[in-house]
This record gives structure tokens, sequence and C-alpha cells, in this order.
């Protein structure tokens, strides 16, 4: 028996023991290919030729944006261009693309975008798939969930850089929904968003967070730590308001006063310090101002009316390391 019969007979025996005949034995590999379960009946097929199926009719911008993005790496198997191309996340879409040819228009499996657009759940489930990470573990019962927001409500996938991901772009997407924080930044007072120095992602992890506000952190103090180091202690002398939270003085997306303050220094610290509390009278003189206590005196001791602030004599606001730190003069 010559070599040629004998690999003819081992394949024969192959698929028998398959339950295949050879005539068939391709056809079975070309539909294991192509057909895949669908959410809806499990019977959508994938197009046989995937992307270039796509790409005949949707051969121009922006459509074909994302093939500049890591979307497209098809040497990267966990990338939507490694597995099923624009059918990993569009669904399987072979009667779309029939359907237009036959002059039957079918919409896709998932439409993102538009008056079509597939339910909230079904679009997010597709990207999930793939961005289940830690950053996004908390997505289920969020804010930005609840209120039902999609993906692509940030998102943008068919551009070449997503501006959600740019810092110089990204304020002004979440400022699209965020308007009162918009009109904050725009205060004599603000942390610099508009310019991209510090960004919305800088405190807030938008996908979710077992903080306040979906703040990345667990506290208002530990996310304001992460850049301002130098007031997280712990110090000789505390200030408690301080270590309580910082927003018991501060506003974080903008103020018309200096340093972000909630009010005018001296209003802000005479709201705890009070005349009656305070020895040396609060910043507005307190008791010894009153009516009927100045008779044969010169006493005027109201800061405010003497252009001075607080912090004049009590620098160290945030705290003090010095052994002679009580009052927070230095």
């Amino acid at each position: 028996m010559t070599v040629g019969k004998r690999i003819v007979v081992v394949l024969g025996l192959l698929c028998a023991l398959a339950g295949v005949t050879p005539a068939l034995a391709g056809t079975a590999t070309h539909k294991a290919a192509v057909t895949a379960p669908d959410a809806n009946d499990g019977s959508a097929l994938y197009s046989e030729h995937g992307t270039a199926t796509c790409v005949q009719c949707h051969n121009e911008a922006p459509a074909t944006e994302i093939l500049k993005t890591a979307h497209a790496m098809k040497g990267d198997m966990h990338s939507p261009a490694g597995q099923h191309g624009c059918e990993s996340c569009h669904g399987p879409s072979d009667a779309h693309a029939r359907g237009f040819a036959a002059g039957k228009p079918t919409l896709p499996a998932v439409v993102f975008n538009g008056p079509n657009a597939s339910p909230v759940v079904v679009r997010n489930q597709a990207c999930l798939g793939c961005h289940q990470d830690a950053k996004r573990m908390d997505w289920a019962g969020s804010q930005h969930q609840n209120a039902n927001l999609a993906c692509v409500s940030c998102h943008s996938l068919h551009v070449t850089k997503d501006p959600i991901l740019v810092r110089t772009t990204q304020t002004a997407k979440c400022f699209t929904c965020h308007a009162q924080q918009r009109a904050e930044s725009f205060q004599f007072s603000h942390h610099p968003m508009r310019e991209g120095k510090v960004v919305c992602a800088d405190c807030h992890n938008p996908h979710g967070s077992a903080g306040p506000k979906l703040l990345k952190e667990f506290t208002v103090n530990q996310t304001c730590y992460t850049c301002h180091a130098d007031k997280r202690g712990p110090m000789l002398w505390e200030h408690q308001p301080v270590r309580e939270n910082c927003l018991n003085c501060h506003t974080p997306h903008g103020s018309n006063e200096a340093r972000l303050m909630k009010e005018r220094m001296n209003f802000m610290c005479s709201s705890c310090h009070s005349a009656v509390s305070n020895s040396s009278g609060g910043a507005f003189g307190g008791s010894h101002n009153l009516a009927g206590n100045l008779a044969g005196t010169a006493v005027f001791n109201s800061a405010l009316a003497n252009n001075r602030t607080c912090l004049i004599c009590h620098s160290q606001v945030h705290g003090s390391n010095s052994p002679n730190g009580t009052y927070f003069f230095r």
C-alpha cells in the first residue's frame, strides 16, 4: 500500500470515529467557525469573513477610525479584532450583512447609539465582557449605573483617541451632565480642571466606588491627601475640623473666595469659634465690641474691621508639630 493510500485510509478512520463522512468534514468545521450562541435565540451566525464583510459598507470615518486603536490589534487574542472583529462588540450579525445585500435591511445584534439603540444592559454587557477588572468591580449598583448610563454615554470607540481618556478633553465630556461643577470651575478660585492639570478621574472613579460621591478613596480626606500629602498628619496638635472632613472649610470644584474656601476666612472661622467661647473675642471682636462695652476705652478688637484674617496669627491651621503649637501659631 502506497503512502498516499495509507493517508486516505487513516483519514477515513478518523472521520468514521468522529461520526462524519470525509465529504462533510469540511462543512462541519466551517459551521463551527461561524456559529455562536446569541443572547436571544441561540441560533445567530457570525459573518463568514468577519470584519472584511463589515468594511465593504462601513468603509469611511468615523467607522474606520477604530482600526487605528488597540481594539483593532488582531494579534491580541483579547482584543475584539483577535476574536470576531466588529461582531465581538456588535454581536453575531450575519443576518444584518445578508439583509442589506438582499435589500432587506436588518439591524446588528447590538446597536450602541441612535434611535434603535439596544437596551443599556445589553450594550454594557458587550463592554463588560472584556473590561471587567478591579477599576470596574463596583459598577453594579453605582450612581452612574443607577442613572441608566451606558458605557458609550461617556466613551467613544470609533475615534483614534477617546476624549474621556484624554486629560485636556475629559472634563468637557463630564461637564455635559455635571453643569453645576462646570459653573464652579469658572469661579475665581478653582482646581485647574478646564486647564487639564487636574481632571475628574484624579478624584473620582466613574465606574463605581466604595466611597461617597464616586471618590477613588474611602473618604474625602483620603482622596485629598493623594495630592495634599503635607496636610495628612498625624500632627502633634490636631485641628479637629481638618481631620473630620476637608469639606468643612473647602469646596473642591470652585469658589469666589481664596483657597477654595466656602466663605470668607473670618466668617468661616467664626462659624465654630464664636465670640462666647473664644477668648480673643472672635473675628468680629465679640463681646468686647458690643454697645456699652467700649465706654472710656480705645479697645476695638475686630479682626474683620481691622482688615486682618485669622491666618495672620494662626498660620498652621491644618495642624502643628511644634511643641508650642497649641494655638497653631507655628
